[in-house]
C-alpha cells in the first residue's frame, strides 16, 4: 500500500491495479471510499483498461487474428510499479511484457497519477504508445463511493446532481454485458438523479450523448459531499451491486462491445486510436467537503 497526504486529505493506493483504496478528509476522519465488502463487491476503485466493459463472447479481432480479454481488461489485476513519489503525490506504471501481448498486441506505457491539492484528489491516467504501429485501447474510472456517507443517513437520502440538465436516457446492457440498440428514457430535463438500491437491480446506468462534466454527490441531511469533475469523458457509468451501500461514478473513454458488434477491435464505439510515440492523458477530480 502506498499513501499520500497532505494538511486536508489523505489517500490509500494499492500496487496491485493502482487501485485508489481509501480517501479521508481528515479533519472529520471521514472515509468517502467503499470498503470493498466482498459479500457484495470487493473491489474499491479499479482501473479500466485496455477496454472499458465486455467483450462479445470475450473475444476482439485484430488483423484477422482472435484474442480474448475479460470485462474491463487486465490492468485492475496487475502490479503496477511506483514511478515517481512524493509526499502529496505518486505515479504508477504498466507496460507491455509476455503476458500482455498474449492476449493484446500492443506496446504500451499506461500510467496512473494521484496527486493532492487541498481537499481534492486527481486521478490522472497517461498512454503512451513506444511501438512504431498504431495503439488502439480504451481506458475507464471504476470508483465506488460510501453511501450513506454518515451516520443517521439512509442509502435513499442521497442523490446526484449534475451541472448540466439533461435527458437522462441509459443504455441497457444484455445479461451478457454488451450495449443494446435502443436507449430507455429514464429522466427528462433534470439535473437531480435520486439514489435507490432498485436503480442498479438491471446493471449499470450506460449514458451517451451527455452535456454535463461535474457531480455533486450529497443529501440534504449532512453537510458532507463529494464533487466528482470528469471532463473529456463521452461516457458515463453509474452503478452499484445489488442492495450494497455504495454507488460508482465511472468516467469512461470506451464503452461495452454493443450486442451488433462485428468485434473487429479497430471498429469498436469509442476505441481511442494513438499514432506510434503519441501520448493521451484524461483526469478526474474528486473534491471531499
Amino acid at each position: 500500500m502506498i499513501t499520500i497526504q497532505n494538511a486536508d486529505i489523505k489517500a490509500t493506493i494499492n500496487t496491485k491495479g493502482a487501485e485508489l483504496n481509501s480517501l479521508v478528509l481528515l479533519a472529520s476522519q471521514l472515509e468517502f471510499m467503499w470498503q470493498g465488502n466482498p459479500n457484495f463487491w470487493g473491489k474499491h476503485s479499479p482501473v479500466l483498461f485496455p477496454i472499458v466493459g465486455g467483450l462479445k463472447d470475450n473475444t476482439y479481432y485484430f488483423n484477422g487474428t482472435a484474442y480474448h480479454l475479460p470485462r474491463h481488461g487486465f490492468a485492475r489485476e496487475k502490479t503496477f510499479s511506483v514511478e515517481q513519489q512524493q509526499s502529496d503525490s505518486v505515479t504508477f506504471l504498466l507496460t507491455h511484457d509476455e503476458s500482455t501481448l498474449a492476449v493484446y498486441p500492443f506496446g504500451f506505457a499506461f500510467r496512473i497519477r494521484y496527486s493532492l491539492l487541498n481537499n481534492q484528489l486527481k486521478v490522472s491516467y497517461l498512454v503512451e504508445n513506444p511501438s512504431g504501429g498504431t495503439l488502439w485501447f480504451s481506458v475507464g474510472a471504476h470508483p465506488a463511493f460510501k453511501v450513506p456517507l454518515v451516520e443517521a443517513t439512509q442509502y435513499e437520502d442521497y442523490l446526484l446532481s449534475f451541472n448540466k440538465s439533461e435527458d437522462w436516457a441509459r443504455w441497457p446492457l444484455t445479461p451478457e454485458g454488451m450495449v443494446e440498440k435502443t436507449p430507455v428514457l429514464l429522466a427528462e430535463q433534470t439535473t437531480d438523479l435520486p439514489l435507490t438500491k432498485e436503480l442498479f437491480y438491471e446493471d449499470a446506468l450506460v449514458f451517451k450523448n451527455y452535456r454535463s462534466d461535474s457531480v455533486v454527490l450529497h443529501t440534504p441531511k449532512s453537510p458532507h459531499s463529494l464533487q466528482f469533475d470528469f471532463p473529456d469523458f463521452p461516457y458515463l457509468g453509474i452503478w452499484a451491486a445489488k442492495n450494497a451501500d455504495f454507488v460508482c461514478i465511472e468516467p469512461w473513454c470506451g464503452i461495452a462491445d454493443s450486442v451488433d458488434h462485428n468485434q473487429d477491435i479497430t471498429q469498436k464505439e469509442g476505441i481511442i486510436q494513438l499514432a506510434a510515440k503519441e501520448h493521451f492523458e484524461r483526469s478526474w477530480t474528486v473534491t471531499l467537503g
